[in-house]
């Protein structure tokens, strides 16, 4: 079944966030305002197609009533082979001293916190995200706009078992850490130069059993404050970018 965004300003912002969209459903008693005109606009530059239909068109295919006389139709996002990250690491690695790092999400049910956790990964030069392919978050458009357009610039591997592919990397001299509140190790006391595969647990349940043990090490960072936790975008941040500072 197809995607759809609704409404002039969510399909100008999928557009400036570089969405990948199939096509663009124009209403034909659209009212060729300043929005629809930008949406034109765009949409030639992108080189998208749009195609006039009637109203009721997008009366049907409209989950929430709110497409204004416009939908934007996407296309499926292009996840890549877990071998096409591990050999960007290794050419990476190569080219910057050893340091490669790969973020590992353990069943994220958010696509807003996998597009910031993409954006922050693009920024310290990750070298892709792994993602499970079941009872997890997916590429959406919310992915797109929360990521700033950086998760269209970096490798997505949806697999079926995390455990396997932290065992591929480990076979590939990377070591792999997961942010858990159940340690005593604080982030900044522990090794993270080199290569290494950073895992980040699922919202409400934190790291899974099984990928927690198999992890060669764990690591927190620190609370002062009287909240439980950081939300788990945030905490991905400052773990890359401790990485980061160990490593430049």
């Amino acid at each position: 079944m197809a995607d759809y965004i609704e409404g002039k300003r969510p399909i100008i912002e999928a557009l400036r966030t570089q969405v990948p969209i199939k096509r663009i459903l124009l209403a034909d008693n659209a009212k060729r305002d300043g929005l629809v005109e930008d949406i034109l606009r765009k949409a030639k530059h992108f080189d998208v197609d749009v195609t006039t239909v009637p109203r009721k068109t997008l009366d049907d295919k409209s989950e929430r009533g709110s497409h204004q006389g416009v939908m934007a139709e996407t296309k499926p996002h292009a996840y890549v082979d877990i071998t096409v990250i591990e050999r960007a690491a290794e050419a990476y690695a190569e080219e910057n001293g050893g340091r490669a790092l790969v973020v590992i999400l353990d069943h994220l049910t958010d696509a807003g916190n996998l597009g910031a956790i993409a954006r922050s990964a693009e920024a310290v030069g990750a070298c892709g995200l792994v993602i499970p392919n079941k009872r997890s978050a997916k590429v959406d458009a919310s992915t797109y706009k929360s990521s700033a357009g950086a998760i269209a610039h970096l490798p997505v591997a949806q697999v079926p078992n995390l455990v396997q592919v932290m065992a591929r990397l480990k076979e590939r001299g990377f070591w792999v850490a997961g942010a858990s509140e159940q340690t005593d190790d604080v982030i900044w006391r522990s090794n993270l130069k080199g290569k290494i595969a950073l895992v980040m647990g699922n919202e409400a349940e934190g790291l899974s059993r099984v990928v927690k043990e198999s992890c060669d090490f764990l690591v927190k960072l620190p609370q002062m404050g009287e909240v439980a936790s950081l939300n788990v975008a945030q905490a991905s941040t400052a773990c890359m970018y401790e990485w980061l500072r160990q490593n430049y």
